[in-house]
Parts: structure tokens; sequence; C-alpha cells
């Protein structure tokens, strides 16, 4: 097959590479759609790749070619997406369902070759069926969808109160989608690009708040979901906190975060819950943060649309995607590869 292969810091090329082949509990499935993840970047850009050569990917949707041995669950034909995360299931954190705290993990499109490629092999489990009213891109979009719920779920989030998300990029837009149809009472989303938040207000937002050049409303929040891993919405997030509030980091911090005595006194004065939240998985794996996505995309109630994709590639033109990414800034939205 063809796959966009890593074989250095930033030395992505279209080449050749074996074809996976299908084992017992196992199915292959055949890429329609797979998105570059903000995680990607510094696995092609920054020497972040853990080892060479590799076929990155982790966001991905195709259609299942071929079913291994002992495989119930699917069928050939089924259009499917892919949970990345692989845990060993047998430890003491997986026997709890705690996956993603697994410590011997493996994960498809950075442990193990992922879906920058023709056709990609993933456990069955990990292979998430959806209505054929859901388009392939919308299946790319799977996995950062269900980050975003699985934030409202380790907060019990069951609907009412007012909800503040601290960054509108894909995740902190999505949140706001969940927010909304679980009932929030109401959903203000907090950025500094005036185009993020337009998209937010159109996806579920009731308000939007440019953190430049609007008043920040400083009101007290019930659930404050931090999604941009900010130093900035990081310290916000304890500032607009309501008492008794529920807090949650959902955004992965990239620089040492420091606080005052007096602003991180918040945490004790208003007795507000924090949690961190780490992808997207529950028991029984992957969880039901995955159909739970496949059903609210079918449904509709979950909106998608052509303006959250910002670019299309071919898989060939790859690494002409990332080089977008070397200029701060340039990348506004999801990219997506294909073919």
């Amino acid at each position: 097959m063809k796959a966009a292969v890593l074989y250095a810091n930033e030395d992505i090329r279209y080449t050749h590479w074996d074809t996976p082949e299908i084992s017992p509990q196992t199915v292959i499935v055949k890429i329609h759609s797979t998105g570059i993840c903000g995680s990607d970047v510094p696995r092609v850009l920054h020497n972040g790749a853990h080892f060479y050569p590799i076929v990155l990917g982790h966001e991905f949707a195709g259609e299942v070619i071929e079913i291994g041995e002992g495989v119930t669950n699917i069928a050939i034909g089924d259009r499917v997406a892919g949970a990345p995360l692989v845990p060993c299931m047998s430890c003491p954190l997986c026997q709890k369902g705690y996956y993603a705290q697994c410590k011997t993990y493996s994960f498809i499109g950075s442990r193990q070759q992922g879906s920058f490629a023709q056709y990609v092999k993933i456990p069955a489990i990990n292979a998430v069926k959806f209505d054929s009213s859901v388009s392939y891109d919308q299946g790319a979009f799977f996995e950062p969808v269900t980050v975003a719920l699985h934030g409202l779920k380790l907060c019990d989030y069951t609907g009412g109160g007012d909800v503040a998300i601290l960054g509108g990029g894909t995740i902190g837009l999505f949140t706001a989608g969940w927010a909304k149809i679980y009932g929030a009472k109401s959903v203000t989303v907090f950025d500094i690009d005036d185009t993020r938040l337009e998209l937010c207000k159109k996806y579920g937002a009731d308000t939007v708040i440019n953190t430049i050049s609007d008043p920040i409303d400083k009101n007290a929040y019930d659930y404050v979901f931090e999604t941009a891993g900010v130093t900035d919405t990081m310290r916000l997030a304890f500032e607009i906190a309501a008492s008794r509030a529920k807090v949650c980091f959902i955004g992965t911090p990239t620089r040492d975060l420091s606080f005052t005595p007096a602003l991180f006194e918040n945490m004790n004065r208003k007795e507000f819950t924090l949690t961190g939240s780490w992808m997207s998985y529950s028991a029984p794996f992957p969880g039901d943060e995955w159909t739970q996505t496949a059903h609210y995309f079918k449904t509709g109630q979950l909106k998608f649309g052509e303006d959250l994709i910002f670019k299309r590639f071919p898989l060939e033109e790859a690494a002409e995607a990332f080089a977008l990414y070397k200029t701060p800034g340039a990348v506004k939205g999801k990219i997506l590869l294909s073919g």
C-alpha cells in the first residue's frame, strides 16, 4: 500500500509501506478520511515521534474490508471510526475501567502504525460503527468529539447550570455542542479569535467573548471547561468559577503554570471541584463517549458542517499539509487527509 511515512524530523514521505495483515480479533479498515491532530504536529516538526519510521494518524474513519478470526461485533462493509487507545485490559487500572491510565498501553498512530495510510489494522473492539447518514469526514472527528464529552462525564454533568468553555477550538466547540444537548441553561465560550467564536455560536454557544477585545464577563459559572491548555485560560477558570462549581481542565498545557496565592485560594474559598480529563474512554471499552457520538451525529443533534474543515489534502501531500503549521496562526481548523 501507500502511506505517508515519517522517517525523521520534518521528513514525511508518501511511499510504499507494508499492507497490514489480518490477525485474530482485529479488522482491516480502508481509510477514507483522517485528521491531523495538534499532537501530530510536534511529532512531525519537533522531534516528537516515539520512533522512526512510523505512520502517524489517530483520527480516522473508513470501511471495514477484512475481519479476523473471532470478530463478532463488526462485519465487512461496516463504516467505522477508530478509537486509537489500545490498553492492556489486564492491569488493575484497566480492570477498573480507567483505560487512559493504563501504564502499558499502545496507541494507534504514535506507538504503533496509524491512519496516514490506505489501510490500518485495529483491534475489532476499537472499531466504532456509525450510520450511513454520517460522512467519513464526520467519522474522522469522532476522536476529538469524544474528548469533549469525556470532560463533561468526569464532572458528572447531566444538564442545567451556566457553562463556561475556555478555548474555542475543535474540542471547545464540541464541548459547547454537548453541553447544549445535555440541557445547559447557558453556554458561554471564551477565545481570542473571532472566527472561532462565530463558529462556536453556530454550533452551540449562546454567548461568545473575545478575551482581548471584549470586557471579560466574570459572572460565576456552575461548570467551567478549560480546553485550550493556555496559561491565561487556566488562570481565568479559577476566577470565573462559582461557589461549589465543577472545573475541568481538558486542554493539555505546554508551559509552566504559576498562580498567585490569592488566585489559587479561589479553589478554597469557593470550594469548587477541580479535575483533569485525559483522552475519552470509559467502561465498557471504548465507552459511551463513542457510541453517543455515533448516535448524536446520526440524529443531527450534534451539529457538523463543512466550515469545521479548514483544508483537505490528498495523502500524498501530507508534507505540504504539515508545512502549514510552521507559520503560527496559519491553520484555523481541522486539516483532513484522504486517499
